[in-house]
């Protein structure tokens, strides 16, 4: 189990015993929108069956307030972290040939809303990886691909409908 920060990684944990009693957790912090944080993940569980590559972050932000800053963050949590995860696990599996490759792509890959411009590119950029990696992958036993869910009720996306929603 994965986290930027140790304790909502514990919260995690707390969740999966509460559901799985003896359930066997192995937790790495490292902020994965980082290749140091990648080798981290990847130094502390070598090998891996399925790769479900759903970091990601968003957020509503008009398209001309977007900063340079916004764009790289996006760019480097949404897409390069699949990448870096991809590249340490992908050739194992082909070595191996088995293996599971899913990416959390999102709806606003294809129908990009005007607010969220950085977040659909960063969405449409992994639709691409994915196919890519899926080409790699033909004729062997390791499958590459990609999931498009619509909004769910995070958190995340709770605080932009509170921000947003009509008071009184």
């Amino acid at each position: 189990m994965n986290g930027r920060e140790l304790v909502a990684v514990e919260k995690a944990i707390a969740a999966v015993e509460t559901c799985s009693p003896g359930a066997s957790v192995q937790v790495v912090a490292a902020d994965l929108s980082t290749a140091e944080g990648c080798n981290a993940l990847v130094s502390k569980t070598p090998l891996c069956d399925i790769l479900i590559n759903n970091l990601g972050i968003y957020g509503t932000i008009p398209f001309f307030e977007i900063s340079d800053e916004k764009w790289d963050r996006y760019w480097n949590v949404n897409i390069m972290s699949g990448v870096h995860l991809s590249r340490a696990y992908m050739l194992q599996m082909l070595r191996r040939n088995w293996g599971r490759v899913v990416f959390i792509a999102s709806e606003s890959a294809l129908s990009i809303p005007a607010d969220m411009v950085h977040y659909g590119m960063s969405k449409t950029a992994m639709l691409g990886l994915a196919r890519g990696l899926a080409k790699v992958a033909a004729g062997t036993g390791v499958t590459v691909n990609s999931v498009l869910p619509g909004p769910t009720l995070s958190e995340g996306a709770e605080k932009i409908l509170m921000v947003s929603a009509p008071v009184g």
